[in-house]
């Protein structure tokens, strides 16, 4: 029988051959380059899971599902390459449609596995019966249901292929019943797109703003990361002499140590971002979709340029110009463009190139007055958590500043650092901390929002990158969700490092209440156990920080213990119950109420 090597050195069948339908599953991965499945065993796909370990497939067990998909995000992510969940019928799969939206918000190429209901019993109402692909229809770019046994091989490629073809998740739906039989196929060789810079017509059009612009501005997004442009990014910049902000949640997209970089926009963003973003004539959005949570007045700036010209440059032409106006849109790789503008402005002389060195001088007293008020900006000063604080002062414990904490934390962040965050207040405000120097290193739940999301993110992101720190961020709240993966990350050797934020609420529903409700708070309140305790009985290292000082070497212990020894650890850090602004304003609307019995709450 002929074979042909994959790129990792294994093989797979060449030609028309007989074989299984589960043997040509497995074979379609191989050719894919699947190492590393995440999920929960089950008799649903067991005869194909029976010969994964020998073709060279680890099926990493985990506690939920939904920290399954979550790893297969971050596996993804860190890695460029598929991420593969899989989990038995009915609800093992269901329970993966959270993180599974929270990966198609982030573009990876997530590939879901969801055997189902073999066909001789599909709407008899059997156990663990379930109509699966209309559950992840709103959240995946293609849906391959195998509706003949004989065609696994070719849903199966197609499933991969797709994933990167169209940046997201794919979903490979197969009935149990046929992963068994005997069949005559061909495994596919895997198709990848050979992606450009876009049209002659918009790239000429976009050169002829950046010419002639006197201020420009690069956002730096997503698109920049999934690429590899970064370089492409830098050199683009470095030609126009142009600030760069990362777009929200994407603080990795260009480097913190360039004097260009300006931080990232959004959600408790950098004021320096936002402040040098407001004064562009023209803004290159390179690599993002310009996400209305990402644009929204923040520090009480509505910073938008609604006079700029705007260049936006994605890969999907269905976001160019769907949420800001835009004056050229180019269908294009980030990579690609970035490097294509470049070269036709490389021998031009611009407008902006009289005033660089004044330009400069404007981005780094920016970035100096921004970073002073971060430093000084030890506490929320708002009237809540100015109460807040002095109430805690009486308690028994010691209470720690959010804010200085990050800045504790940020102090003592490891070289190539991966880094994810959960939704929540004291992760939000996170973001004006996390500095980054090559991309592939955040990993934030992006637009979903969902809680629950960091823990699993980076173990995932930690297989695909053993070599790097990997480091998550929670609040007591969303810790919740997924805390028991520490097992996971223990039961497989795949050590990471948690910082547990622990402040006893709910904090950014609860900030809503205080701005809206007079401060009635309901279900916002959560009283818990030692969470570094909790860990220790999971098999992994806890540590409680109460002390500003300790903060900085208990990461450092952390990440040295996982590095060195393979060990996990959660760091609970005591927290104030202070809280930062809240997500969004516009959100909510002051109370009426018009019944006698409920006038008191307004």
């Amino acid at each position: 029988m002929a074979e042909r090597k994959t790129g990792d050195g294994r093989t797979v069948v060449s030609g028309p051959a007989k074989m299984t339908p589960s043997e040509a599953f497995v074979e379609t991965m191989v050719a894919n380059g699947v190492t590393d499945i995440f999920g929960i065993m089950g008799s649903a796909f067991m005869d194909a899971m029976d010969i994964f370990a020998p073709a060279g497939i680890r099926l990493v067990p985990v506690v939920h599902e939904q920290g399954a998909a979550h790893m297969a995000d971050g596996y993804a992510r860190v890695s460029g390459r598929h991420g593969v969940v899989i989990g038995q019928n009915g609800p093992g799969i269901s329970n993966c449609v959270t993180a599974i939206a929270a990966a198609f918000w982030a573009h990876s190429p997530v590939v879901m596995i969801t055997p189902e209901a073999g066909t001789m019993g599909t709407g008899l109402g059997g156990f663990q019966e379930a109509n699966q692909l209309p559950m992840f229809q709103e959240f995946t770019k293609y849906q391959a249901h195998v509706n003949n046994p004989k065609r696994m091989a070719e849903y199966t490629a197609r499933a991969f292929d797709r994933a990167h073809a169209e940046l997201g998740p794919t979903q490979l739906n197969i009935p149990r019943d046929y992963f068994y039989g005997e069949i005559e196929t061909e495994i596919p060789e895997p198709q990848r797109l050979d992606r450009g810079p876009g049209g002659d017509r918009t790239l000429a059009q976009a050169a002829e703003l950046l010419a002639t612009a006197e201020f420009p501005v690069i956002i730096s997004g997503g698109g920049v990361v999934m690429s590899d442009g970064v370089e492409e990014c830098k050199a683009l910049a470095e030609r126009l002499g142009a600030p760069v902000v990362n777009s929200y949640q994407h603080n990795d997209s260009f480097p913190a140590s360039h004097p260009q970089w300006c931080g990232p926009l959004g959600y408790q963003g950098s004021k320096a971002a936002m402040k040098l973003i407001s004064q562009a004539d023209v803004v290159i959005a390179l690599g993002t979709r310009l996400g209305p949570f990402g644009t929204l007045p923040q520090h009480g700036m509505d910073y938008w340029p609604k006079n700029a010209k705007i260049i936006q440059i994605d890969a999907d032409h269905k976001m160019l110009g769907l949420v800001k106006k835009i004056t050229v849109g180019i269908c294009g790789d980030a990579k690609a463009a970035a490097a294509a503008l470049t070269e036709r402005l490389a021998d031009r002389t611009l407008a902006s190139d009289a005033t660089r060195d004044e330009r400069a001088g404007r981005i780094k007293a920016e970035k100096d007055a921004w970073e002073e008020e971060l430093t000084e900006w030890t506490h929320e000063k708002d009237p809540y958590s100015l109460d807040m604080i002095a109430e805690q002062e009486g308690e028994e414990g010691n209470w720690l500043h959010p804010r200085q904490v990050l800045r504790e934390l940020e102090k003592a962040m490891p070289a190539r650092v991966m880094v994810s965050t959960d939704i929540g207040n004291i992760n939000s405000v996170a973001h004006s901390y996390l500095r980054f120097e090559e991309p592939r290193s955040f990993f934030a739940p992006m637009s979903f929002g969902n809680c629950g999301y960091a823990l699993p993110t980076i173990i995932g992101a930690k297989a695909a990158a053993m070599d790097r720190p990997a480091i998550a961020y929670a609040g007591d709240g969303a810790w919740g969700m997924s805390m028991g993966e520490v097992m996971t990350a223990v039961r497989h050797d795949i050590p990471v490092t948690a910082v547990v934020f622990h402040n006893r609420q709910w904090g950014a529903e609860k900030k809503n209440q205080v701005d809206f409700y007079d401060r009635r708070f309901v279900a916002g309140e959560l009283e818990s156990e030692s969470f570094a305790g909790i860990a220790q009985a999971m098999g992994a290292d806890g540590i409680v920080v109460d002390k500003l000082e300790d903060v900085g070497p208990a990461l450092r212990k952390a990440v040295d213990a996982q590095m060195n020894e393979g060990r996990t650890t959660v760091i609970e850090i005591m927290c104030t119950r202070e809280l930062g602004d809240p997500f969004r304003r516009d959100a909510l609307s002051k109370p009426v109420r018009f019944l006698e019995k409920y006038q008191d709450y307004v």
